[in-house]
């Protein structure tokens, strides 16, 4: 199991914020709250002046993000920024409903839209309560966080001057491309590159059998197949693990070049995402999400991946969705609401991706316009932009984090010009 590195502990302050609980529906709850946790940090601010730094939460504990993104606090010390990690309802500590959240209909309110509007609400009050009015506000966030960012920028571009999305698989999760994209991506992320570099793979919790690789070395004979054969002859067993050992792996490729395996049966349990959803009120979380908005449909085969043959249809996602939660997922629906692949006329968005992360393919690659930059990082993983500097950062995610943070002081300088247009 990977114990991920993190960045050091942030001088955040753990608060919470009066939240609206359903803010589309004036009769069901009226105007009733929950306690949604976000941490702040004022140490680099230049108070009333400086932009905020508003990390938009996603599927887990707020903390978890806040020390894995020390980026964002190395940007905020040169541009003197208040910073802000919000968490996603339902998440972590941030329960509408308490241990009843998950219960039907209350986990009924876990929606993309509940939560932008959870995250422009919060903004707006508390810049008004930290006298913030002419702070221009940057939204960051990874993966997941990531698409919330991006959408962030479409939906409340009168609250967020610009959105750095790192690792967003904003098309994949949208219904976009081949189904077969992802476990293909980690197949070569995970394999390709370790053979490259002739480093071992960690393979020490897997389970199962080893006829996947048996099947490799007795019948493929090509040359990708013998360096499997090879990079895993130290590996006890495969087969069906080999998903549980790969997904998080592929995403966690760390500076050493180890791929660490993780034992997914005690990790992960049954859910509508294939790539895994974690344990305890987390996983519901995400599991209801991905049985409505999101679209997980990805598959693998065994031919243009490593991985024992699995299909994920929309067919059996709405048979697991109707039978676990009681609902019909919506297919489509993110691109109705959130642009699709029509981003064309959007602004002031950054979407980076790694080489070797497999979410990168699921999300925009090149650039779309002089202000919807891709920045696509050679030898970067999963959102690795968004981590502290560290003398191991290959030279590729140094660049990035310079580009990035250059069109941020960019898009805080336009913006202070706007407001005073305005006023």
């Amino acid at each position: 199991v990977c114990n991920l590195q993190r960045d050091g502990d942030p001088p955040f302050t753990e608060k919470f914020f009066s939240q609206v609980v359903d803010h589309f529906n004036f009769n069901s709850l009226g105007n009733a709250t929950f306690n949604q946790r976000y941490l702040i940090t004022d140490r680099f601010w230049k108070k009333s002046f400086g932009p905020i730094f508003f990390y938009t939460g996603n599927e887990g504990d707020i903390w978890e993000f806040a020390l894995n993104s020390g980026f964002i606090l190395e940007l905020a010390a040169q541009q003197e920024a208040l910073v802000i990690f919000a968490e996603h309802r339902y998440y972590g500590r941030s329960l509408p409903f308490g241990n009843q959240s998950f219960s039907i209909p209350e986990v009924g309110l876990l929606t993309v839209e509940q939560a932008l509007a959870d995250y422009a609400l919060m903004i707006t009050e508390l810049k008004l309560q930290l006298a913030a009015a002419q702070s221009p506000v940057i939204v960051f966030g990874g993966s997941y966080g990531g698409m919330l960012s991006v959408y962030m920028r479409l939906k409340y571009p009168n609250i967020v001057a610009g959105a750095l999305a790192a690792s967003a698989p904003i098309l994949s999760t949208a219904g976009f491309g081949d189904p077969r994209q992802f476990f293909r991506d980690v197949t070569a992320v995970s394999l390709g590159e370790q053979i490259r570099l002739k480093r071992p793979v960690a393979c020490d919790t897997m389970l199962g059998g080893s006829d996947l690789l048996t099947n490799l070395r007795d019948t493929a004979g090509t040359e990708p197949a013998l360096g499997l054969w090879k990079h895993f002859k130290n590996c006890e067993g495969l087969a069906d693990s080999l998903q549980r050992c790969f997904v998080p792996a592929g995403m966690v490729y760390n500076s050493s070049g180890l791929l660490p395996c993780f034992d997914l049966y005690r990790l992960y349990v049954e859910c509508a995402d294939p790539t895994g959803c974690g344990l305890g009120f987390n996983s519901l979380a995400w599991d209801y999400q991905a049985c409505t908005e999101i679209e997980m449909c990805y598959e693998s085969n065994n031919v243009t991946d490593m991985f024992p043959p699995m299909t994920f249809t929309q067919e059996a996602r709405q048979l697991y969705c109707s039978k676990r939660w009681g609902v019909q997922p919506r297919p489509g629906w993110l691109r109705i609401q959130f642009w699709g692949d029509d981003l064309s006329t959007a602004s002031n968005i950054i979407f980076s991706n790694g080489d070797l992360d497999p979410w990168a393919n699921g999300g925009v690659r090149n650039s779309l316009s002089p202000s919807l930059i891709a920045i696509n990082i050679s030898d970067g993983a999963h959102h690795l932009d968004l981590r502290g500097s560290n003398a191991a950062d290959p030279e590729s995610v140094v660049k990035a984090r310079k580009m990035e943070a250059e069109l941020i002081a960019a898009w805080v300088k336009m913006e202070r010009v706007r407001f005073r247009q305005s006023h």
